[in-house]
């Protein structure tokens, strides 16, 4: 297909794996890196990555997200009645012995354990080269025409979050569910040097890291920041104290250019912290001069610029526990988002395997 820009972002790779391409740098992920996943599985554990998706209960950490609401399926408009929650076909033939039950549930989608597609986050840009900023996404792809809003609803009971219809007919998390997220997870455990205060990140303390713990990070690997924020969450039993998680766990500096070039020369394929935001969400910068900048560099550099999907509020506290007590980085990573055509974000429930 035609680009659908004229210019791309200064630091972007738009077009890297063609200019209709929707699933970015885990195009990295070949059946190769696969086989290199496969290859770290040595004792056949398994260690499950993700938060009881309640977690981290009610939406002081995030107004905008809700909790997940399950609500029994009654049957025929009655309620289950003094059979609990199960409902009985012997009321269609008396011989019938099933009892049934069914749920639904109601929640933001990026509330707990989270992937964010491509299109969770864009930019105003000027990629027409006319002048105008535009709202863009990943390789071009235009809010309003390929990413759009629906009609809101007003509707939504027990919460003032608003909704509106799902949202991207294109670089929606379906595009990342469809390439299957499976290959060799690598973890840098920056809560065993660092502890768990609040710090940014930046290149020159990753990469000292990096050589304390003899890391290698390669093309197509998936990595993960181990920085105790979930942990710290977890042990809140859903009434979290948002002082102390503030104080809470490190993040990736976003500012800070050397890592952000690093991040896209060793050529991740997708990047997973246990903490909300991968980065540490600071004010904006202050500059001499008024400058037009992002609240999430990060995201912007990550998401929009490079294609690289992020994940978000992992639990890694037990599979970093022990791959430090067995001498070990790397992993098998079985990661797959809901194939839920549209959505910007999906829960998950991911699965290391050493």
């Amino acid at each position: 297909m035609a680009r659908r820009w004229v210019q791309a972002p200064p630091g972007s790779h738009w077009g890297e794996f063609g200019p209709d391409d929707q699933r970015g740098r885990m195009n990295l992920v070949t059946p190769q890196k696969v086989l290199q996943g496969i290859a770290e599985v040595r004792q056949g554990r398994t260690f499950c990555l993700s938060l009881p998706l309640d977690v981290p209960g009610g939406q002081l950490m995030n107004p905008r997200r809700i909790a997940p609401r399950r609500y029994a399926v009654t049957r025929d408009g009655k309620s289950a009645g003094q059979q609990g929650f199960c409902w009985s076909y012997a009321s269609e033939d008396p011989d019938l012995t099933d009892v049934v039950n069914d749920d639904l549930v109601l929640m933001s989608l990026q509330y707990s354990t989270q992937w964010d597609s491509l299109a969770h986050v864009g930019s105003r840009f000027d990629a027409d080269g006319d002048g105008v900023d535009e709202a863009v996404f990943y390789n071009g792809f235009r809010a309003g025409v390929d990413i759009r809003a629906g009609t809101e609803d007003t509707d939504a009971r027990e919460s003032q979050t608003r909704f509106a219809e799902p949202t991207a007919a294109a670089l929606g998390i379906e595009r990342l569910a469809e390439h299957g997220v499976q290959g060799r997870g690598v973890l840098i455990d920056l809560a065993h040097h660092l502890g768990r205060r609040r710090q940014a990140v930046g290149y020159d303390t990753l990469m000292r890291i990096l050589q304390a713990d003899r890391i290698e990070v390669e093309s197509g690997d998936m990595l993960c920041l181990h920085t105790g924020f979930a942990d710290t969450l977890l042990a809140m039993n859903r009434a979290p104290d948002l002082a102390t998680l503030h104080e809470t766990g490190s993040g990736l500096d976003g500012w800070d250019s050397k890592l952000l070039n690093w991040i896209v020369d060793v050529r991740l394929a997708c990047l997973i912290a246990d903490n909300p935001a991968v980065e540490l969400v600071v004010p904006k910068v202050l500059q001499p001069q008024p400058l037009r900048q992002p609240r999430l560099p990060l995201h912007e550099h990550c998401l929009f610029k490079n294609g690289i999907h992020l994940g978000e509020l992992w639990y890694l506290t037990e599979l970093a526990q022990w791959l430090r007590a067995q001498g070990r980085s790397r992993f098998l990573l079985t990661a797959p988002p809901l194939r839920l055509p549209g959505a910007v974000g999906s829960p998950l429930t991911p699965i290391a395997t050493v």
